[in-house]
């Protein structure tokens, strides 16, 4: 199924008439055609100097012969049918690639540490940027981009086996505050997700097989539905539903957070675009849903919080809620449970696009009656940026927390129905601080 609500999002993503990268034969890419923020990225260095950040880990990731041949494909093309051909092939095996690298299959591919998440990233803006600059078929722009988008994010390859095998789809997201110093950033829930795709885990319940999925961090994705794309449609396959949802990004520093709420509510922290949001989540079209401020986890937390690690596992009870208008006043946090007619002001996992992803993806669950399956949302710790373009502590952190990843989807997929909440044992106003791109009215 193709993501037709998508079809013109990504060609009205905010641009900067800048000069763009993308080269191949002469005539083939028109420069004159802006780029989004995100891509224009492409260029960027580090501080110290040196080549573009972006293209070099695609480089040392050995993922630069995929983006030429694509390219010289799309040049190639000699009517929109063959570019979308093109276009959709590209997309399923960047991330089928990136998968197969992630998880030691492709040896052959470059020296970067294999965890590594950003190749994905960086190669996919490649692409994005030729196909938006393609000189042929600029009627047909804003179709290749979502064609290609969705199939390098891995929506194209959610495919679960029939019978009685438990199922857990899972989702990460991109690097993001990416500008100046940011431009080396990695996202553990990225990674995650890399290693995750396709695996068979040992659970106390039987074998599980894991879907996985990697999202934009960008607004105006989430407002087209990419979110219920993923989930609602598998959701929706009585025969190959999914047992398990878990949204995963990147949270608070030292430490696991399974989040109990999840909030009505965006702060308007700036995404990849530079783009700013603040209001209510708005409903998604075409899906059936409740009219919620908060949606508590499924998720079997009291086994999840028994996993052990490099870091330690919370259950993050916290939530924040307008006094009186949304948008208006102090946000006020604790720790118990909404009362009805509380206004979400902030989810135990913020305002930002990692809360609305376990929001979104809760809500269609919720919309199609599926009570019984479990759902929620998992904070890994903070990363960190590396010296330089990786660093070996940089590269053992964020194996540990992919590791830790893999067993708390194991425990996740093998738990039973969560018990009554815990003890509280940090304030609300803690874990919200604690949590970089949470605004609260602040």
């Amino acid at each position: 199924m193709r993501l037709t609500a998508l079809l013109p999002l990504l060609a009205a993503l905010p641009l900067i008439a800048l000069p763009g990268v993308a080269t191949a034969a002469p005539g083939c890419f028109d420069p004159a055609v802006p780029l989004t923020v995100e891509e224009q990225r492409l260029t960027a260095t580090l501080p110290s100097g040196g080549p573009a950040v972006g293209p070099e880990l695609v480089r040392l990731a050995g993922l630069d012969p995929l983006v030429a041949d694509v390219k010289h494909d799309l040049c190639a093309a000699r009517t929109p049918r063959r570019a979308e051909r093109v276009v959709t092939q590209a997309g399923d095996r960047l991330w089928r690639t990136a998968v197969d690298r992630a998880q030691g299959r492709r040896p052959d591919l470059g020296t970067l540490d294999r965890f590594d998440d950003r190749p994905l990233y960086w190669a996919r803006l490649q692409l994005c940027s030729a196909i938006r600059q393609l000189a042929s078929f600029p009627s047909r722009r804003d179709s290749l981009l979502t064609a290609f988008d969705r199939g390098s994010r891995g929506l194209d390859d959610v495919r679960f086996p029939l019978g009685k095998t438990r199922r857990v789809l899972v989702s990460g997201f991109d690097p993001f505050q990416l500008d100046g110093s940011g431009i080396t950033i990695s996202n553990p829930a990225g990674a995650s997700a890399l290693q995750l795709d396709g695996r068979v885990l040992d659970t106390a319940a039987g074998p599980a097989v894991v879907q996985a999925v990697s999202f934009p961090v960008v607004w105006g994705y989430f407002d087209e539905g990419i979110v219920e794309a993923a989930y609602g449609t598998a959701l929706r396959d009585r025969a190959r539903r999914p047992d398990v949802v878990m949204t995963i990004s990147q949270g608070r520093p030292g430490r696991f957070d399974v989040e109990r709420w999840a909030g009505a509510w965006r702060g308007g922290f700036p995404d990849n675009n530079n783009v700013s949001v603040t209001g209510g989540v708005p409903p998604a079209a075409g899906w059936p849903q409740p009219d919620v401020q908060f949606i508590e986890t499924t998720l079997p937390y009291p086994r999840m919080l028994t996993v052990t690690g490099a870091y330690p596992v919370n259950f993050n009870q916290a939530f924040c809620v307008w006094p009186a208008q949304p948008g208006v006043g102090t946000p006020v946090c604790r720790s118990d449970a909404p009362a009805p007619g509380e206004i979400a002001a902030s989810g135990g996992g913020g305002d930002y696009l990692s809360n609305e992803s376990m929001f979104r993806a809760n809500r269609v669950r919720l919309g199609l009656g599926l009570t019984s399956v479990a759902g929620g949302h998992l904070h890994t710790p903070v990363l960190g940026q590396p010296t330089g373009l990786t660093d070996p502590a940089f590269e053992g952190r964020r194996q540990a927390i992919a590791a830790e990843v893999i067993d708390l989807a194991a425990a996740a997929a093998g738990g039973t129905s969560p018990a009554v909440p815990l003890p509280v044992k940090e304030s609300a106003q803690a874990a919200m601080d604690a949590l970089p791109g949470t605004v609260l009215g602040r």
